[in-house]
């Protein structure tokens, strides 16, 4: 009911005066029946924008501390956060990865649409980034059809790093959907896995227009910081050698 509210009433209505999202593409997304929307990251108001220019309830999963801090405040986050579509983590299986999969079929298994970023994490550059298999294996298992889905312009609006960045209007791509019954009983064959999930990122390539990386965004994020800060020791490095010392200087006054 909160999810309505929000999408109808509170927070979707401001967003669609202030931004006017614009939308290409709705008619590939069923009107009834379970599918995994799979979509590329740049921002997190993608998870704002994306369900916002749908009739139909978009649920994605989040941390499940998300729904676990006490207190008033941490009623209140747990308010919003399952309002706003998400549900927590199953952590039944151990891991993160498999909890995930676990809250997925089971939103899937109810006939919903499900909404999941390939990529692991935002793009900390705007390129697209290598997608992890797990999209694919949830397609397998559940055999429902995976609909590549481009939010094009979150980045503007808030950049990595910055609450706010400028006004644009997001545009939300809807690619045709992609049926992967031909493998069906191969989940556990990782080649066929990648190659799903390749021809996943392809699609969300073609749609977002972004440049690809054939590299996971969680390693190439820390490959910037090392070299950011490589760079910093080196300009720091640099800035010192051409800075008189003490000694310098009282040589200078003898």
């Amino acid at each position: 009911m909160f999810y309505w509210f929000l999408k109808w009433i509170a927070l979707g209505p401001l967003l669609r005066v202030v931004f006017r999202p614009q939308v290409e593409g709705a008619e590939h997304v069923p009107e009834e029946g379970a599918a995994i929307l799979a979509s590329n990251h740049l921002s997190y108001a993608d998870w704002l924008f994306m369900p916002l220019t749908l009739s139909r309830r978009v649920t994605f999963v989040a941390k499940a501390e998300y729904f676990t801090t006490p207190g008033i405040k941490g009623w209140f986050q747990k308010q919003f956060f399952s309002g706003a579509g998400q549900v927590p983590i199953d952590r039944a299986s151990g891991s993160a990865a498999e909890g995930a999969l676990s809250s997925a079929k089971r939103i899937l298994g109810e006939g919903d649409l499900f909404g999941i970023y390939p990529e692991g994490t935002r793009s900390h550059d705007g390129r697209l980034y290598r997608g992890k298999t797990g999209v694919a294996r949830l397609a397998l298992e559940t055999g429902v059809p995976v609909i590549p889905v481009a939010v094009v312009g979150t980045d503007v609006v808030a950049p990595p790093g910055k609450t706010f960045g400028s006004f644009t209007r997001p545009v939300v791509r809807f690619g045709k959907p992609l049926d992967f019954s031909r493998y069906a009983g191969m989940e556990n064959d990782r080649y066929i896995l990648r190659s799903i999930t390749d021809e996943i990122m392809y699609e969300i390539m073609r749609l977002s227009g972004q440049e690809y990386v054939d590299l996971y965004a969680s390693r190439a994020k820390e490959e910037s910081k090392r070299l950011e800060a490589e760079a910093r020791a080196n300009a720091q490095e640099k800035t010192e050698s051409i800075t008189p010392s003490d000694d310098d200087e009282q040589k200078k006054a003898s």
